[in-house]
C-alpha cells in the first residue's frame, strides 16, 4: 500500500460513515415495520435482540476509530459491515411473510412474455451434466466476487474504498427494502407448493399466506454429484428463505460490482468478471431460483442503483 494503514489521521471523520448511515436507515424502517406488524411477526425477539447487537457492533468500531483514527480501522469497519450482510437477507422473510404472497402474478407475467416458464424448460431443456456445472459455477461465484472487487478497492482504490462500499451496502439494502414489501418466493418454492404439472399447465394459484408458516423449496436441478451443484445446494440450506425473488439480487448486485470494477480503470478486473457475471444471470433461471423477469428487472436495477449512488456519493 501507499500509505501505512496505521497512521493516525489529521482529520479524523467524527460520526458514523456513510455506508454506515444506510444500514441504520434500514434498521429504522425495520423497526417501524415491526411495530406496524408485531401481531403476526414469528420470531420479532430475536429480530430486536439481532438489530441490538449490529447497533452495538457497529457504534463499538466507530468508538474504537475515535482513539484509534486510522485507514486500518476504516477497513474493518467496512468489512464488518459487508459481513453482516448475511444476516439482513433472512431477516427480509420474517418481515415480508406477514404480507400475501404475490408469485402468482409474477408467473402470469412470465407466462404472458415468454409462453412458458423459462425456470421450467431451461433445465429440461439442457441437462448435460457439463452446462450444469457451469451454471452451478456461475452462481456460486456471487460472494467471491463482491470479496474479489472490494478487497481490490481496498489494496488498490484506498481513497474510493468507502465510496464503493457505501455503493454496494446502499444496493443491497436497496433490494432488501423491496423485498419487504414485494413478497415473491421465486420458482424453487411457487413452483414446489402448486406442483410442477400445474404450473406447466400454466395454472398459477394465489398462495395468499402459505408461506407464513411453509419454507420447503425443491432442490435444483442438473448434476448432482458435481461439485460446484454441491456448493449451491449448501449455501441453499444454509441461508435460503422464501423471499427475495423480485428482482434477483444475485444479478443486480453482480452488474453494480461489474460498474464498480469499470470504474477502477482496471480492465482486466472487469474481463475477469465479466464471463462469471454473464453465467450468473443465466443460472439465477437455470437453478429455478428466479422468474427470467427477475434477471432482466435485476440487470436494469442493478445498473440504476449504481449510477444514483455513486452521484449521491462523491468523495
Amino acid at each position: 500500500m501507499k500509505n501505512n494503514i496505521f497512521t493516525i489521521e489529521k482529520k479524523p471523520h467524527k460520526g458514523l460513515l456513510a455506508f454506515e448511515w444506510v444500514m441504520i436507515a434500514y434498521m429504522a424502517f425495520t423497526f417501524v415495520w415491526m411495530i406496524f406488524g408485531s401481531t403476526r411477526m414469528v420470531n420479532a425477539d430475536a429480530m430486536i435482540w439481532g438489530r441490538i447487537r449490529i447497533l452495538a457492533i457497529t457504534l463499538a468500531l466507530w468508538g474504537v476509530y475515535r482513539m484509534l483514527p486510522c485507514r486500518a480501522m476504516r477497513i474493518v469497519r467496512i468489512l464488518v459491515q459487508m459481513a453482516m450482510l448475511s444476516w439482513w437477507y433472512p431477516d427480509t422473510y420474517e418481515l415480508n411473510r406477514i404480507l400475501p404472497n404475490l408469485d402468482h402474478k409474477f408467473a402470469a407475467i412470465e407466462q404472458s412474455l415468454f409462453g412458458c416458464q423459462p425456470a421450467l424448460v431451461f433445465s429440461r431443456a439442457i441437462s448435460n451434466p457439463v452446462f450444469s456445472e457451469i451454471m452451478d459455477m456461475g452462481y456460486a461465484s456471487y460472494f467471491p466476487m463482491i470479496v474479489c472487487v472490494m478487497l481490490f478497492y481496498i489494496i488498490f482504490r484506498q481513497k474510493e474504498a468507502e465510496r464503493a462500499a457505501f455503493v454496494l451496502m446502499g444496493s443491497f439494502f436497496i433490494y432488501y427494502v423491496i423485498f419487504v414489501v414485494l413478497p415473491v418466493t421465486g420458482p424453487q418454492y411457487y413452483y414446489l407448493a402448486v406442483g410442477e404439472d400445474q404450473i406447466a399447465q400454466g395454472i398459477f394459484p394465489n398462495l395468499h399466506d402459505y408461506f407464513l408458516t411453509h419454507s420447503e423449496r425443491m432442490t435444483s436441478p442438473g448434476y448432482t454429484d458435481g461439485l460446484f451443484y454441491g456448493m449451491v445446494e449448501n449455501a441453499h440450506e444454509a441461508g435460503e428463505r422464501p423471499t427475495a425473488a423480485f428482482p434477483s439480487s444475485h444479478v443486480g448486485i453482480t452488474t453494480v460490482l461489474l460498474l464498480l470494477a469499470w470504474h477502477t480503470r482496471q480492465r482486466r478486473l472487469f474481463y475477469t468478471l465479466l464471463p462469471f457475471a454473464v453465467i450468473m444471470f443465466f443460472a439465477t433461471v437455470y437453478i429455478k431460483a428466479h422468474y427470467a423477469i427477475d434477471a432482466i428487472a435485476g440487470l436494469a436495477s442493478g445498473a440504476l442503483f449504481y449510477f444514483v449512488l455513486m452521484s449521491v456519493k462523491r468523495n
